[in-house]
């Protein structure tokens, strides 16, 4: 049996791998302390396919209340690590009023588009169903290759957010 400081050990030297195998070889790594621990670690250190694959098996990446010191958004917040804040947006974290992310409006819109369109609910868990939200039309163009259309993206899902 892989005891924690394998797991935390892993991550501190960012070797998905070795997370991997630590994950696989305990699968109740993911206890409370240990995943808030795991996750919030992952997210100071910027290794951004780490918390992806810490959130693949169930440790979350909200916390009760995201404002506190150890929360992940905290963590990668406090490591300057914007894109992991962007990840656990687009994992479904829900940014709470008057923190900065360091993130644009922009970017953290289209992290919220992202969520939404992958069915991450409100606290990082995978929305039960597609209906929960404002209905959508994802519309494909096949001749605007290379065109940036998250702006597009983002004024759609203001619209939609607004109820409009």
């Amino acid at each position: 049996m892989t005891q924690p400081p394998d797991l935390l050990k892993a991550i501190r030297t960012g070797n998905l791998k070795d997370v991997h195998s630590a994950l696989e070889s305990d699968p109740a790594l993911g206890s409370a302390g240990l995943a808030e621990l795991a996750m919030g670690m992952a997210c100071f250190l910027g290794h951004a396919d780490i918390v992806r694959a810490l959130f693949e098996r169930g440790f979350g990446v909200s916390l009760p209340d995201n404002t506190v010191a150890t929360s992940p958004l905290k963590m990668a917040i406090r490591g300057g690590r914007k894109e992991v804040v962007r990840l656990l947006i687009e994992l479904g974290l829900v940014v709470p009023e008057g923190v900065e992310t360091g993130l644009t409006a922009q970017e953290i819109t289209v992290a919220q588009w992202i969520a939404f369109r992958d069915g991450f609910g409100a606290q990082g868990d995978h929305a039960a169903e597609a209906s929960t939200g404002p209905a959508v039309e994802e519309i494909v163009v096949g001749r605007l290759n290379g065109v940036d259309t998250q702006v597009l993206e983002s004024d759609a899902l203001r619209a939609a957010l607004r109820g409009e």
